[in-house]
């Protein structure tokens, strides 16, 4: 079950509860606007909270003098939360709000203003309210703490792509790992250790993205692998496919940051130098880093399975290992399956989903 703790824990969790607020506030019954007392504070406290915000340039749209909102608080903004409508929290409401808060994610740089003013104490404490209707809306939100669906798993090509012969996965998995060790060497030679210098690079824990992934389906919104995307492209168009899962599939489930900590416990791979200086900036850590060895997690696995309540709860925080060495979920989707053997196989006929407006429906 999903809780309120574990919501208010993460950087992607309290973003989905500020994007809920502010989503519940733009849809009252008899109108859509997205000129709301809260949306103005949030918009004007999240632009002075920006790192970049020196940097950037903000347009507004609508009718209207387009005009910088008075200036906020995180004081004010709590306030305004603290009164804020709590809409009903139904399934497809909750898989628009969370795909916002997806696509906000990044982790090669400081995380926006808007998730500085959602993980500020005043901000966090005034969300706790959000939290605890979120928690108790089961129905929208039952299979964010679900295991891997064997029975309704499904792959994503997207528009301009082709579903091509994935390599062996055990060949891959060996390709990755010769390059980890490559880049750890390169980072150590070439690289600066102070974590604020300008260096960047393959900012990403996950297995090889030329590995299959599946996620399940939702009912009438299809699998949610067209609508939970980090770092997504303007994608408008996707083939999926209905992927056959063998039965006795040895998954690893990823249900917490503890799951990630103990699976980095148990195959560590260290990767300090290539990953310091982009882990840092997006937690503020600065210390020894590990990721799980993919290829050794296969010898003992056939999948691993993200839950979206772990992604929630733990993506892009620093996930304590041991005493000084720690890691970090980047760059998963929630809900996401990797694939490390080659058991699972996509079917021949795919299904065609298209983008119209904020949603993805049927297509032709």
């Amino acid at each position: 079950m999903i809780t309120p703790e574990a919501l208010l824990s993460g950087w992607r969790g309290r973003r989905f509860l500020l994007e809920l607020a502010l989503a519940a506030e733009a849809f009252p019954a008899d109108r859509f606007t997205t000129d709301t007392p809260l949306a103005l504070a949030v918009m004007s406290a999240a632009h002075a909270l920006d790192p970049g915000q020196g940097q950037m340039v903000v347009s507004f749209s609508g009718p209207g003098p387009h005009e910088m909102p008075p200036t906020a608080t995180a004081e004010s903004v709590a306030t305004l939360l603290e009164t804020s409508r709590l809409a009903d929290v139904d399934q497809g409401a909750a898989l628009r709000v969370l795909a916002d808060a997806v696509a906000n994610a990044r982790y090669w740089q400081e995380p926006d203003g808007s998730d500085v003013l959602a993980a500020m104490p005043v901000v966090r404490a005034a969300l706790g309210r959000m939290a605890r209707h979120v928690a108790a809306s089961v129905t929208g939100i039952d299979w964010w703490s679900a295991p891997l669906d064997r029975a309704d798993q499904h792959a994503v090509t997207w528009e301009g792509g082709q579903r091509e012969q994935a390599p062996r996965a055990a060949d891959r998995l060996a390709r990755w790992r010769s390059d980890i060790a490559v880049q750890e060497a390169r980072a150590r030679a070439y690289r600066l250790a102070d974590p604020e210098a300008s260096w960047s690079g393959e900012w990403w824990s996950t297995p090889p993205s030329d590995l299959l992934r599946t996620t399940r389906s939702l009912d009438r919104f299809g699998p949610v692998g067209v609508w939970l995307v980090e770092d997504a492209m303007s994608w408008e168009r996707a083939v999926t496919h209905r992927v056959a899962t063998p039965a006795g599939a040895r998954v690893y489930e990823i249900d917490g940051p503890g799951a990630w900590a103990a699976l980095c416990r148990a195959y560590p791979l260290e990767v300090t130098e290539q990953k310091r200086h982009d882990w840092y900036s997006t937690t503020g850590r600065y210390g020894r880093w590990l990721l799980p060895d993919w290829s050794a997690v296969a010898v003992d696995h056939d999948a691993v399975h993200l839950t979206a309540a772990a992604y929630l709860a733990a993506a892009g925080t620093a996930v304590p290992v041991e005493d000084d060495i720690a890691s970090v979920i980047a760059g998963w989707n929630p809900d996401e399956t990797y694939w490390l053997s080659d058991d699972a196989r996509p079917g021949e006929d795919g299904a065609v989903w298209v983008r119209a407006d904020q949603d993805w429906v049927p297509g032709a």
